[in-house]
C-alpha cells in the first residue's frame, strides 16, 4: 500500500470505530508502519475526527518528525513494533467491555480471555494482562515488548486493549473480536455455558496457525 492509502485507512477506521462506540472523547489511538517509520493518530484528537492529511509521522527510531504531536501512547505502539516485526499496525481502544475486563482481578495473567468462540482463538490467541501504569508512562515499554513477542493482544490493567496485526484491517478486526468476546464473557457470566475445550483450541491452532 502507498502511504496515502495507509493514511486514508487510518482515518476511515478511526471514524468507523468511533461511530460504533469503540471509543469516546479523544480516547484510543491507531498506528501503522510505513516506509521509513510510522504514522500515528495525534494526541487529543478523537478517532472520529482523524484527518488523513494531519497524522503524526515518526521515523524508524520513534522520533516525531512531521505532523501534529503523536499520541502520548506512542511508546506503547513502538514497543509492539519492536517485538513484532511481522506486524504493520497497532490498535489501542478504550472499548467498554474490554476495559471492564481489564479491571477484573480474577483473570489469568497470560490467558485473560476464555475461548468462547473459534474466532477469538484464530484472531487473537491468548490475551495477556499488563500491570497498571498511568497513561503516557513509557516505563513499562520493556514489559509490553516482552509480552507482545508472544501475544498479539494485551489488556492494560484498568485501561484497555492493545492489538497488533499484519495490516490495519487485520488489527482492527482483531480488536473488534476482543471487544465482542469480552461482551460475551459478561453476558454469560453466572450462566451455564460451554467453552472450547483444549483439544478444540489445539485443532484450531493446527489448522489456522497461531494468532
Amino acid at each position: 500500500m502507498t502511504e496515502d492509502q495507509v493514511r486514508e485507512g487510518l482515518a476511515a477506521h478511526g471514524r468507523s470505530l468511533f461511530a460504533r462506540g469503540y471509543g469516546c472523547g479523544t480516547s484510543g489511538n491507531l498506528s501503522a508502519r510505513v516506509e521509513g517509520g510510522f504514522l500515528m493518530s495525534p494526541t487529543n484528537v478523537s478517532l472520529g475526527r482523524l484527518d488523513a492529511a494531519h497524522l503524526s509521522r515518526l521515523d524508524a527510531a520513534g522520533r516525531h518528525i512531521d505532523g501534529p504531536a503523536p499520541t502520548k501512547e506512542s511508546w506503547l505502539h513502538l514497543a509492539f513494533y519492536r517485538s513484532r516485526p511481522q506486524d504493520a499496525a497497532v490498535v489501542h481502544l478504550h472499548s467498554t467491555y474490554a476495559v471492564a475486563l481489564s479491571c477484573r482481578t480474577d483473570l489469568a495473567d497470560r490467558d485473560a480471555l476464555p475461548p468462547l468462540t473459534p474466532y477469538v482463538v484464530m484472531r487473537l490467541g491468548r490475551v495477556a494482562r499488563v500491570p497498571y501504569h498511568r497513561p503516557g508512562d513509557g516505563g513499562h515499554a520493556d514489559v509490553v515488548a516482552g509480552l507482545a513477542a508472544d501475544h498479539r493482544a494485551l489488556l492494560l490493567v484498568n485501561h484497555g486493549p492493545v492489538v497488533a496485526g499484519a495490516n490495519l484491517d487485520e488489527a482492527v478486526a482483531a480488536a473488534e473480536e476482543l471487544e465482542e468476546t469480552a461482551r460475551l464473557f459478561f453476558l454469560l457470566e453466572g450462566r451455564p455455558h460451554q467453552r472450547l475445550t483444549p483439544e478444540q483450541v489445539d485443532e484450531l491452532v493446527r489448522v489456522f496457525g497461531r494468532a
